[in-house]
């Protein structure tokens, strides 16, 4: 089976003076993306957004707040999605291990491939691009991936690629998602647009988001990182 994997982090900076950081991903089988690309695109349409207009977690508010909800349902009725958070509680413990922020970003990438990836299948991965430089880092993941589970011959992780969130719709979902997951980590209470998406999403899942799911559930899994200090 070949499978696409469309990863988003948020609060990612390292002077951001937030304390908490998140990096999500989205993935599905390669042969569903188009159709699902079509249904949030329909989604959209639906609730009189144009079809290219950007899912984004920082845009949901009361007065779509019907087309957020619809979004959570869609994601949890399609069987084919899935989603994997890893949350970093506190961005000053991964600085502690004598190792370079942008460095650090990667390797937090790479613990969020590895639970997904599952050596008898395939992957083409794409990240909300970061900056000019990070095709460089993005090779040095892929690398790292292949060596880690032997793929010598690179028919696991077949590419890695930077796009742009508003160009994919997977992308802007992962957004959307880990979004949600960082503002409840992050304890934030100020929006109630943003308490409603998260109250369905906790409902759906089952999980409150503020704690690691089992290592390999498989529709919502969360992963909560911690130092080696902790």
């Amino acid at each position: 089976m070949d499978y696409s994997i469309y990863c988003d982090e948020t609060c990612h900076l390292e002077h951001d003076n937030i304390k908490q950081m998140a990096l999500g991903a989205v993935w599905c089988p390669s042969e569903k993306r188009a159709d699902i690309f079509k249904q949030l695109r329909e989604l959209k349409v639906k609730h009189g957004l144009k079809p290219t207009c950007e899912l984004k977690w920082n845009a949901v508010s009361p007065s779509k707040i019907d087309y957020y909800l619809d979004v959570v349902d869609y994601f949890f009725a399609n069987q084919d999605l899935h989603f994997r958070a890893v949350v970093i509680p506190d961005k000053s413990n991964i600085n502690l291990q004598g190792t370079s922020h942008d460095s650090l970003y990667y390797k937090l990438y790479f613990d969020l491939l590895k639970t997904i990836i599952d050596p008898k299948a395939s992957y083409d991965v794409y990240l909300d691009i970061k900056d000019t430089r990070g095709q460089k880092k993005v090779n040095r993941l892929k690398a790292h991936l292949n060596e880690s589970l032997y793929d010598f011959d690179r028919d696991v992780v077949k590419k890695i690629q930077q796009v742009r969130s508003h160009e994919v719709e997977l992308v802007e979902l992962s957004d959307f998602l880990v979004g949600a997951v960082c503002y409840t980590n992050r304890g934030l209470t100020g929006s109630e647009a943003k308490l409603a998406v998260i109250a369905k999403i906790r409902e759906k899942s089952g999980y409150n988001l503020l704690q690691s799911t089992l290592y390999k559930e498989d529709k919502v899994n969360i992963y909560i990182w911690k130092s080696r200090n902790e």
